[in-house]
């Protein structure tokens, strides 16, 4: 039996309700035996009920009440995590049982760069992540160095993991239906960043600096970062670009730079 709930904006809910769309996300997760699969959002459960059944041992991390009795009723073999996703210890929930974590989900739009960077912050314990979000976050997370789109979501998640764009979802799949396309893009976490760095919390200030003022030069931007992280300002041909120009190797290297001249990651959190 299916149920019909009422969409909260408070919580970000659009559900899905396209059958076709939800087997081709879970298709492009492709679920085998063994795998330890944790579902962010599933609502209604329109996208679990095509993940169940594929012998892997589901966890749905759901941040709705009404939805939790819901879910625990549908899939019994699942288990329901009642909260904010945001709130998990996604290192300590792999650890407990025993496997790394691959993680699906139609997330809330209003909370996907927050839930991003909560993976990243647990990628030795996530190996990929397939999850449906805004078309432009997507273009953002998947953009090449020279254009608009590149930016901080690009850098901080090609420097630890592979990112593609599957396929776009009309509006239509949805109740309530949103104002945007949505985009489903798979991120493969490597086992070590792409291009190794001294510092990686000075990695990730320098680029959100540096993105905060990208029109910019790097030699401008970098002198207001360089009197929270101390250090000197290095002396490299790449300080008369803008941040949108850099590749990711470049602003390893730089990161590399301010590290040697002696700057250190802001005290204050970079996220």
């Amino acid at each position: 039996m299916r149920h019909t709930l009422q969409a909260r904006r408070s919580l970000g809910q659009n559900f899905l309700r396209d059958d076709n769309i939800a087997r081709k996300i879970a298709a492009a997760v492709a679920p085998a035996p063994g795998d330890l699969l944790l579902e962010i959002g599933p609502g209604e459960g329109a996208l679990t009920r095509q993940l169940d059944g594929r012998g892997a041992r589901l966890l749905l991390a759901e941040i709705d009440g009404r939805a939790v009795p819901i879910l625990r009723a549908g899939f019994p073999q699942a288990e329901v995590l009642h909260g904010d996703v945001l709130d998990l210890d996604l290192g300590r929930l792999s650890s407990e049982r025993g496997a790394p974590l691959r993680v699906a989900g139609n997330i809330p739009y209003n909370i996907t760069t927050p839930i991003l960077f909560h993976l990243v912050e647990h990628r030795k314990s996530v190996t990929d992540a397939t999850l449906m979000m805004q078309k432009e976050v997507a273009a953002r997370l998947a953009a090449p160095p020279g254009g608009k789109d590149y930016g901080v979501l690009a850098v901080l998640l090609q420097m630890v993991a592979d990112v593609r764009v599957l396929f776009d979802v009309s509006r239509n799949a949805f109740v309530p239906r949103p104002d945007v396309t949505s985009s489903v893009v798979r991120v493969g976490f490597l086992p070590a960043l792409r291009h190794a760095v001294a510092d990686e919390a000075l990695t990730r200030a320098m680029v959100r600096a540096v993105f905060g003022q990208r029109r910019k030069t790097l030699r401008n931007s970098l002198r207001a970062f360089l009197e929270r992280a101390g250090g000197t300002m290095p002396d490299t041909p790449a300080l008369a670009l803008r941040p949108e120009q850099l590749t990711l190797r470049e602003f390893a290297e730089l990161s590399d730079l301010l590290h040697a001249g002696g700057s250190t990651a802001p005290a204050a959190p970079d996220r």
